[in-house]
């Protein structure tokens, strides 16, 4: 079978390799399509950093259940899944809790949970092997374009979940960065509340996608955004920030917008840091909070919503062997929405 591989640092590769086999527990998924994520591309650019080489990438995976292993019973062939972005153990303490995205066995204090092209090979391909309770029943969502739910969805989901005591009748939310989680972010809030929301990012033509999601404001990024946001709440500033790109700029903004005991929530990887202290400053009481994957709860609210026709993936496919030209378009910012590869 075919399988889009890190290869060697800042290299990715299609390579023909052995069709896997299933173990006990697990099942082999016929793989419909795989989304291509910022944290490939972040994967990629760590060069000597990563660990992982040869690893097949694709965290954001759907597709068939193709052959059962040993002793499962809970799936049967030819049953549309989604593999779950998370695989937590199920039986730690943080399991059990409902906090497996802090699965305490496959993750720890300075790593986060395995998962599909994160440590165990990923949905690059066209098949991969998945633990079964990590292949969650897709109905009839079109599993061609169902895989960035477990990720470009999941994401936002969890960290609104963390926020929805916030999202109260007049509450504003701003969200920074409408792309791939920013857009599916937009629509979550959207479904589950009737806060005002506000979209900032750089590009237009993500913008005006955002407006025809139900954005009620979008701005561009300058040096005035933040009083601008100040603007439309009175001078209070946001209930909520979604910071889905997380450089220093967004990290500010955030911090330059959120009202007295705010909430913000650094999603995007990019590496900013918010300036807080233990002094007394202004607004007081600010809640900041990291925010990775998300739990099984979350992703099946996710498809609840999706069954519902509440939330949808906005993609563009590619077949598997363009993979360079997903990567190189997905880096140019070309794509609104999500690319998805199609072995």
């Amino acid at each position: 079978m075919r399988a889009v591989k890190l290869s060697s640092p800042n290299t990715v590769t299609l390579e023909e390799v052995d069709v896997p086999e299933p173990g006990p527990g697990e099942v082999r998924v016929k793989v419909a399509g795989a989304g291509l994520c910022h944290s490939d591309l972040h994967l990629v650019d760590m060069g000597d950093e990563w660990p992982a080489f040869g690893l097949t990438l694709g965290h954001e995976g759907a597709g068939t259940v193709d052959k059962l292993g040993p002793g499962v019973t809970a799936h049967k062939e030819g049953e549309p899944v989604i593999v779950n972005l998370v695989w937590s153990c199920g039986e730690c303490r943080a399991c059990v809790e409902g906090r497996d995205n802090a699965c305490e066995v496959t993750g720890g204090r300075d790593s986060f949970p395995t998962g599909p092209g994160l440590g165990a090979q990923g949905s690059m391909a066209d098949y991969i092997i998945v633990p079964s309770r990590h292949a969650l029943p897709l109905g009839d969502i079109d599993p061609v374009g169902a895989g960035p739910l477990t990720d470009a969805a999941l994401t936002p989901m969890r960290a609104i979940n963390s926020v929805r005591d916030r999202l109260t009748p007049g509450a504003t939310v701003v969200i920074i960065g409408i792309g791939g989680l920013g857009h599916m972010g937009l629509q979550i809030v959207k479904a589950i509340s009737a806060a005002t929301v506000i979209c900032v990012d750089m590009d237009e033509k993500k913008l005006e996608h955002a407006k025809e999601l139900g954005a009620d404001e979008t701005f561009t990024p300058d040096a005035g955004t933040a009083a601008k946001i100040l603007a439309e709440t009175g001078g209070y500033g946001a209930d909520v920030v979604l910071d889905f790109v997380g450089v220093q700029p967004t990290v500010d903004l955030a911090a330059g917008a959120i009202a007295p005991e705010g909430k913000v929530r650094l999603v995007g990887l990019g590496g900013g840091k918010y300036p807080a202290s233990a002094e007394i400053s202004a607004p007081w009481g600010v809640n900041i909070q990291r925010s990775y994957g998300g739990t099984r709860e979350d992703l099946l609210q996710v498809l609840a919503l999706a069954h519902a026709g509440k939330i949808k993936i906005d993609y563009v496919t590619y077949p598997l062997d363009r993979f360079q030209q997903a990567f190189d378009d997905l880096r140019a910012g070309k794509i609104v929405g999500r690319a998805i590869l199609v072995p």
